[in-house]
């Protein structure tokens, strides 16, 4: 008799995306931009959703066949369900979804922060993430597919002077892994992605363009300030999908901290706290607010 492996339910399942149907958004640039490549090389049919009308019409553009461009803002939810119901209409299917667009706040600590700011970031880094994946779930489990939430390294760490940014990417990790939950029964599966600093447009605006963001950048610690590129970043997304991973996350120096974050936490919060240099960064972004 040969004995079922305990350890199966552990191992991933392998999907292949040629001749399905992929919804992306924010696939105007960035990470989006180089998943949508990747994918459509890989023989899939991709919807370049984005807010940039420009830039998804030269995205779908580039890709020419088996491409199509989708204007729309996932912090509008009516628009969201009419980008969904034109991959139906163009495609008959759907079934890979991955939620990528994301922004960043403008810094600033929770005392002197702009709470339109605070709402902007959260409207689109998390309910633009279930504006997104709410109207494709029936399709997505009719098709037994596959839902990508796009999450961030960030969410394990403290989130002083960007704190909506970390909110919102820690809530898109919990709505990741409850998607993992609820869709095993219908054979659809949810995966979410983790990365650290990625080199994009928004990462440079942040970081390498402001003189604050340039003096948060030399305090951060190994591995917290590794970078990767944009095309990493959508390898490791396309990758994950090919396996239907619960989790990515890229660069690999940041696996150990997210399984050990719950004791680290405790000492690199306290250490923070009590880090002159954090203190004055503090105060110089409190004083531009």
């Amino acid at each position: 008799m040969r004995l079922r492996n305990p350890l199966s339910w552990l191992s991933p399942t392998t999907y292949d995306v040629a001749g399905k149907v992929v919804l992306i958004t924010g696939a105007g640039q960035g990470i989006g931009l180089e998943l949508a490549r990747l994918l459509h090389t890989r023989g899939a049919r991709v919807i370049i959703a984005d807010v940039d009308e420009y830039a998804a019409k030269c995205a779908a553009t580039e890709l020419a066949t088996r491409a199509h461009a989708v204007v729309a803002d996932v912090a509008d939810r009516e628009a969201m369900v009419r980008a969904v119901q034109a991959a139906i209409e163009c495609h008959g299917r759907l079934d890979v979804v991955v939620a990528n667009a994301g922004v960043t706040p403008t810094p600033a600590t929770v005392r002197t922060m702009d709470p339109h700011d605070f709402d902007r970031v959260m409207s689109i880094n998390l309910t633009g993430v279930f504006n997104t994946v709410h109207p494709a779930l029936d399709h997505i489990v009719a098709s037994k597919g596959h839902v990508v939430v796009v999450s961030s390294c960030a969410a394990f760490a403290p989130g002083m002077g960007g704190s909506p940014y970390m909110m919102s990417k820690a809530a898109v990790e919990q709505l990741g892994r409850a998607l993992r939950v609820e869709l095993a029964p219908s054979g659809a599966t949810a995966g979410v992605a983790y990365f650290g600093i990625v080199d994009t447009a928004m990462t440079h605006h942040m970081l390498d363009t402001d003189d604050l963001g340039r003096r948060l950048d030399t305090m951060l610690p190994w591995p917290l300030n590794t970078r990767i590129t944009p095309i990493q970043a959508a390898r490791t997304i396309a990758d994950g999908i090919a396996r239907r991973s619960p989790r990515t996350i890229a660069p690999a120096a940041w696996k150990p901290y997210a399984l050990l974050r719950g004791a680290v936490n405790i000492a690199l919060d306290s250490r923070l706290a009590s880090n002159p240099a954090v203190h004055e960064l503090i105060r110089a972004i409190e004083q531009r607010a």
